[in-house]
């Protein structure tokens, strides 16, 4: 028997439906030699910390970092989930084949791979790999099931992403709540959740800081143009009501007049990101509900696969554009003209094999229903048209530019004209407004007349909020403001989080109120400000970096990237994560030492920081401060300015004398020494050493 596990009960229904598996069982459907069942998106999870060891059941700071010599997996703690997971484990026990039907993509394969490796699957597993849940589709996919050892690297990635986000989700939110918490509420920080918090914290800083700057500017209208002065900004208004009074009584001469043809293509197809943006834009739709959306639109088998992070097509995709158009059958007026014309277009900027990794673009199947929701409805339409309008021509639009002068200064006017709208028919009247605005009319070179000048009072303006689809732009580019579409293609491998998860984080943003929403403004609480301000540690926050990793974790996907290496970084992460907070005071104090500190300098040094060594200690890390006796570690004077080398007063039950700190500073390694604490209770001896990193190491003697 060859058993089939899709990932949602509607799914397997289709599947079940081709491969003749009529019979209705409870929890899955049987026949024709086949029995296909399903789960409910994620039955297993990564196990908590008190399923471990009992010294992680309670939260406490002293027994952090919490990192598992080996992960295991758990099935969610759910009577439905429970109960087809039964289903699942003795229809594994009987199967003699396992085809893997999850969604066709990262953490499709890490749910169907949990829940396989949790009911014990030792028969061979094949894959099925498919954009579409037509049968046409299914039915290809089917005729060309893959090995599932050819997925295993994706595997690895999302299982390192899941235990990525375990380890330092886990950690940092227990050591930030008990170091920095009321005991009211959990300060909820993660891998991509809180350099995402960042971005919406540190623009609204911006904004908040902003000190608005008055100036002027000269603008004038000649024969419905306008023409601004090349000057630019005024700072006093007194020279350019000067400027005003001297060029009014002159008439504005052109001195040239330039028309340059060019094309412009039309916009790229959609992947989710910007389906999620330009829902927001036009319709207000949060990215979550639009995910929902286009699943909805998937599941019906309307769309291709949703969760997408590439614009383009394969080449073998442009033998059934065809069959696609016809099926369009609400926007027959529009494909007619592509169908009827011959060859159909197909542009480089369309399809390109290089550009797809498991998927392709987000394109309509070629069916269509009409029982849609209105919300449905506007979001298929933006994808129908999106496809149908990349076979169109480009438009042609001519740029003006017209220089004149008025006396002996120099204006300038600018101006678009589009000349044959080509594939902006599609998209109708409302296309794109600003393209349309400020048609200039037509001038000759030499001609003058009178002008209406006018002085316009500005100021300069802050940033702006960030809207949702801003929000997933920013993600998309690591927090870089990026506005060139083949620009912001190259860096989407470094953005934060999946396209799929991106919605995700957000709305966890809302219901932790670190967010709010003012109209379509996204706003920080001041829960949020002060989690942020709190959090001193750069990695955290750092959008740069999180996207760095979500580079290395696709380099796990295409194979070019261990995940020993990932893992590794990821836990001296948490470590020094971990070692920061503990470590730090509730409010993190930098000590200078001045070189030749004064007699009352020196006094609040020793009252601080007593039993100080009488000779500074040179830094071993930077080598540019010294190291002295805080609160509650030993640290370099340049603490959070560039170095972070720290040594805790007290290692494993052991307070550490200034002689002790002196001599593994010098020596970079101490003697013997006694009384270190075990977790049982007993005590040991051993002697502390510096490693290459200049971390300090403890090993037993």
């Amino acid at each position: 028997m060859k058993m089939c596990i899709a990932e949602k009960p509607s799914v397997a229904k289709e599947i079940a439906n081709i491969l003749g598996a009529k019979t209705r069982r409870d929890g899955y459907l049987e026949g024709n030699g086949y029995c296909v069942t399903w789960t409910f998106g994620h039955l297993c999870t990564l196990q908590e910390p008190g399923e471990y060891t009992d010294k992680w059941q309670k939260w406490n700071l002293a027994v952090l970092p919490m990192i598992p010599s080996r992960f295991r997996i758990r099935l969610i703690n759910d009577e439905g989930i429970k109960k087809q997971f039964a289903v699942i484990e003795e229809l594994v026990a009987r199967a003699d084949e396992v085809i893997n039907c999850g969604d066709a993509g990262q953490e499709g394969e890490l749910i169907q791979r949990w829940v396989l490796t949790k009911a014990k699957c030792k028969v061979p597993v094949k894959r099925l790999w498919i954009s579409s849940l037509t049968e046409e589709a299914i039915r290809e996919g089917f005729a060309k099931l893959m090995d599932a050892k050819e997925f295993d690297t994706l595997y690895a990635a999302g299982s390192a992403r899941a235990i990525g986000d375990w380890l330092l989700g886990m950690n940092a939110t227990r050591a930030y709540t008990l170091k920095y918490g009321t005991g009211k509420n959990i300060l909820s920080v993660g891998r991509v959740q809180t350099p995402t918090l960042a971005l919406v914290v540190e623009r609204q800083k911006a904004i908040d800081q902003f000190k608005p700057e008055t100036y002027w500017e000269i603008r004038t209208n000649y024969r419905g143009g306008i023409f601004s002065c090349q000057r630019g900004r005024f700072d006093k208004k007194e020279e350019a009501e000067a400027l005003m009074a001297k060029i009014e009584p002159e008439e504005l001469e052109i001195t040239s007049v330039e028309r340059k043809k060019a094309m412009e293509h039309p916009p790229k197809l959609f992947d989710l990101t910007s389906l999620q943006v330009e829902c927001n834009r036009k319709f207000a739709f949060t990215a979550e509900h639009t995910l929902q959306l286009i699943q909805s639109l998937y599941e019906k088998k309307l769309t291709t696969y949703p969760r997408v992070d590439t614009n383009f097509l394969p080449n073998d995709q442009y033998p059934k554009v065809p069959k696609i158009l016809r099926g369009l059958k609400p926007y027959e007026s529009l494909t007619a003209p592509i169908l009827s014309g011959g060859k159909i277009r197909k542009s480089p900027k369309v399809f390109n094999d290089k550009k797809i990794t498991d998927h392709h673009a987000i394109i309509p199947t070629g069916e269509f229903r009409y029982d849609l929701s209105p919300d449905e409805k506007r979001v298929y339409d933006l994808v129908a048209r999106r496809f149908i309008a990349v076979f169109y021509p480009d438009c042609e639009i001519a740029n003006t530019t017209v220089l004149a002068k008025i006396g002996e200064e120099d204006f300038k006017a600018t101006g678009k004209q589009i000349i044959e709208p080509a594939w902006r028919v599609v998209f109708g009247a409302n296309a794109d407004k600003q393209n349309d605005e400020n048609v200039l009319p037509a001038y000759e070179k030499g001609e003058h007349g009178a002008h209406t000048p006018e002085l316009q009072e500005k100021q300069t303006q802050p940033p702006k909020y960030y809207t949702e689809a801003d929000l997933l732009r920013a993600m998309e580019t690591a927090g870089k403001q990026v506005e060139d579409e083949e620009l912001r293609d190259l860096m989407k491998e470094n953005g934060i989080g999946r396209p799929s998860t991106r919605a995700n984080i957000i709305e966890t943003l809302f219901k932790r109120q670190y967010i709010r929403k003012d109209k379509k403004r996204i706003l920080a609480t001041a829960t949020g400000i002060e989690l942020i301000d709190t959090i001193q540690n750069g990695l955290l926050k750092s959008a740069e970096l999180t996207g760095q990793w979500e580079k290395k974790l696709r380099m796990i996907e295409d194979g070019t990237y261990r995940v020993e290496d990932f893992m590794e970084e990821l836990k001296c992460m948490v470590n020094e994560i971990v070692h920061h907070v503990k470590y730090a005071s509730a409010k993190t104090i930098t000590v200078e030492v001045p070189a030749n500190p004064k007699p009352a300098a020196r006094q609040k040094e020793k009252s601080v920081n007593a039993e100080q060594p009488a000779v500074p200690l040179k830094c071993p890390k930077c080598e540019n401060g010294n190291v002295v006796k805080g609160k509650t570690a030993w640290g370099c004077t340049r603490y959070g300015k560039g170095c972070d080398f720290l040594i805790p007063l007290e290692i494993q039950g052991k307070k550490l004398t200034p002689k002790q700190v002196e001599t593994l500073l010098t020596k970079g390694k101490t003697g013997k020494l006694s009384g270190f604490c075990a977790e049982d209770g007993s005590t040991f001896s051993g002697i502390l050493h510096l490693d290459k990193d200049k971390k300090v190491r403890m090993e037993k003697v």
